[in-house]
């Protein structure tokens, strides 16, 4: 448990470093993050983010003080970024306890019908709001869908036209 004192040590030390920051420039900080030692990097990290560092990995230290040192000058990712994170989180961890449904923002306006041949056979596939439907089957990607119609892995984007072409395809 941390004494007053050491609170207050502590307290006092980040207010200088916030100020030193304030002061010296982003692109200067994250330069000379190159130039310190791991010893260094670790007392930075201390400094910024008020606790001892986790590790002793160059690169991570590196990477997630550069990320705090543009986060405290910058700010920090929009709520909306914050949100679509922890959803993202949710599908990966098989949790489905929030309400909200990522929207690709690649995806057509509901109710759009998507149409393309394959092996002659004309298919259709409805965007709806929590994913697409073909023949009456819901799915939850386009890339889903076309390996339905096509036994295949592909890029549903792609494979319904939806997606720029690649520069080598142009």
């Amino acid at each position: 448990m941390m004494s007053e004192t050491t609170k207050r040590a502590g307290s006092k030390q980040n207010q200088q470093h916030e100020k030193m920051a304030a002061d010296t420039p982003v692109l200067a900080r994250l330069a000379a993050l190159k130039r310190m030692s791991v010893r260094e990097l670790k007392a930075e990290w201390e400094a910024l983010f008020a606790a001892p560092a986790p590790n002793n990995s160059r690169g991570y230290l590196e990477m997630r003080l550069a990320w705090r040192i543009q986060e405290l000058a910058l700010g920090g990712l929009s709520r909306e970024t914050r949100k679509i994170l922890d959803l993202l989180a949710d599908e990966i961890d098989g949790n489905s306890g929030r309400k909200a449904i990522i929207a690709d923002p690649r995806n057509p306006v509901i109710g759009t019908r998507l149409v393309r041949e394959w092996d002659g056979i004309e298919h259709t596939v409805t965007v709806m709001k929590d994913g697409f439907d073909w023949q009456g089957r819901r799915f939850k990607s386009l890339s889903a869908a076309a390996r339905a119609i096509t036994g295949t892995q592909w890029n549903g984007y792609r494979f319904f036209g939806l997606r720029e072409p690649r520069r080598d395809d142009r």
